[in-house]
């Protein structure tokens, strides 16, 4: 008798349906699996082995084979333990054959017969719902699961006795609600940073647009408390975007309990960091540090001390919001459209330019240090900043800096004018001025004549790429949303490009 059970293979974040089939017949007792199985795979022979014993069953003193179809496809993961698991015992006649056809399946198995919880529960969710199947997954990964539709049937027991018994009849699985996330404690606020009004301007502008932001300044001058105060002033995640984001964590085995959030990812690496961590990859493809702030903030402390190739790697993701990471046998892409924070000292002690100190090395101190970084990666990143050394005054004096919830009233209600504009010219998956196209942005923000002329004479001047142009035009537009203005003026393009001659500055002194 051959017994088909439905299941997955994760290619990037879709679910790739895999029926595995079980067939036991007359031979020598053997259970062999076939069907370019890893180690993993291979291995939940003697995991189910030993579930099925604790469960009260008994290997079939008969000839096993598993055949994982299509069988050129690469199988990686434990979560084939309970598709082969279910499929040997409805080949034995432990549970109804016909009562899993219905149904796509993935859990590992623990010896004692407990179903352990696996990544990509929602993934596989998700690619059931649209065909039309059920899903069993372990209990721990119900409430992620449970996202993926209201409608759709989901079992998540906790053990192989618990699902014969549902089938059976004897015992009734209820369905697992949709797990959220309650966040303890709230985030970081704006009203802490004293001084810096010039930065935490730019942090509310690059918040409104999602635009990209470098920082540079001396040590102790507050980068990376900027940072760390960014999520307190961006919007909660949109439902469409809330999936996305759970996409990828349930894919990398971060989400803790099955349980989704509503805040954006906010991810800082060290910057020891290999490409392989930052932009995905390794031996078994996962999401890097750019697909994990999928819809979020990628900051990176310390930028000149990433290794070079590393920082070369965002260029992609940060032009076409996703990783691409390309093998020999297959291709996975993982999406990554991420706001970029970065910070970095202006030379290697960290003081150059400030009053009163002198670099032992001199020009090279801040030439080398900054010739790290290459110039198409500064030309992605949309505003730069100098965040000078704060004052003894600015600390001493009473604070009475704005807290993060008015700033996030406005870049709401910035971001919900953006939304509703791309919604009208029929692009509902842009969000942002930053994620527009080059068309769209000179659609949008149309200048009037002087505006024109300044933006004119400056492209020349500061001899602007064409992504430079249009990022600037970007920022602008941002900036007259955050005004409520309709179009964009000398003034919005005035300030655009004051953040873009930042960067300038910062070459001139290298």
């Amino acid at each position: 008798m051959v017994a088909t059970i439905h299941t997955v293979s994760f290619q990037g974040v879709e679910a790739v349906p895999v029926c595995v089939q079980v067939m036991v017949a007359p031979g020598k007792m053997n259970m062999q699996i076939v069907g370019l199985p890893d180690k993993a795979v291979a291995e939940s022979r003697e995991r189910v082995q030993a579930a099925l014993h604790a469960s009260g069953l008994s290997m079939p003193v008969k000839r096993v084979t598993v055949n994982l179809a299509p069988a050129d496809l690469p199988k990686e993961g434990s979560h084939y333990d309970l598709p082969i698991a279910l499929g040997l015992m409805a080949a034995m006649g432990a549970i109804p054959a016909d009562a899993l056809d219905g149904y796509t399946v993935l859990g590992e198995l623990s010896l004692d017969g407990t179903i352990a919880p696996v990544a990509g529960a929602l993934p596989a969710a998700i690619g059931a719902n649209a065909q039309g199947r059920g899903l069993i997954c372990p209990a721990a990964s119900g409430g992620e699961a449970a996202w993926a539709g209201e409608e759709m049937d989901i079992l998540a027991p906790r053990s192989l006795i618990a699902i014969a018994n549902h089938f059976r009849g004897t015992q009734v699985l209820t369905r697992p609600q949709p797990a959220r996330r309650q966040m303890a404690g709230s985030l970081p606020d704006l009203a802490d940073v004293r001084g810096q009004e010039t930065a935490k301007r730019a942090l509310e502008i690059a918040a409104a647009g999602g635009h990209n932001l470098l920082m540079v300044g001396p040590p102790g001058s507050g980068k990376s408390m900027l940072a760390a105060r960014l999520p307190s002033i961006l919007p909660p995640l949109s439902p469409r975007e809330l999936l996305e984001v759970s996409m990828v964590a349930s894919i990398a085995g971060e989400l803790a309990g099955g349980q989704l959030s509503e805040r954006r990812p906010f991810r800082a690496p060290h910057h020891s960091a290999s490409m392989a961590a930052m932009v995905g990859g390794g031996s078994r493809a996962r999401p890097g540090e750019v697909s994990l702030a999928h819809n979020g903030v990628l900051f990176l402390d310390e930028l000149p001390e990433f290794h070079p190739t590393v920082l070369d790697s965002l260029r992609q993701p940060l032009e076409n919001g996703e990783c691409i990471i390309a093998r020999a046998n297959h291709r996975v892409t993982y999406p990554a459209r991420i706001q970029l924070i970065t910070a970095m000292n202006p030379c290697r002690c960290g003081m150059a330019g400030e009053p009163g100190h002198r670099c032992a090395r001199g020009p090279r101190c801040v030439s080398d240090y900054q010739a790290r970084l290459s110039g198409p990666l500064l030309d992605r990143i949309d505003m730069k900043i100098e965040v000078p050394a704060v004052t003894a005054a600015d600390l001493i004096a009473p604070s009475d800096a704005e807290p993060s919830a008015i700033v996030a009233e406005r870049v709401a209600e910035a971001r919900a004018i953006q939304n509703a504009r791309f919604i009208e010219l029929g692009l509902p998956t842009a969000t942002t001025n930053a994620v527009c196209g080059s068309s769209v942005i000179e659609k949008v923000a149309r200048c009037d004549a002087a505006a024109g002329a300044l933006l004119r004479d400056a492209a020349e001047k500061m001899a602007l790429s064409a992504r430079g142009y249009h990022r600037v035009l970007k920022v602008a537009r941002t900036l007259a949303d955050l005004d409520g203005m309709e179009s964009t003026g000398r003034i919005h393009l005035a300030e655009a490009l004051s953040f873009r001659m930042a960067g300038d500055r910062l070459a001139q002194a290298a």
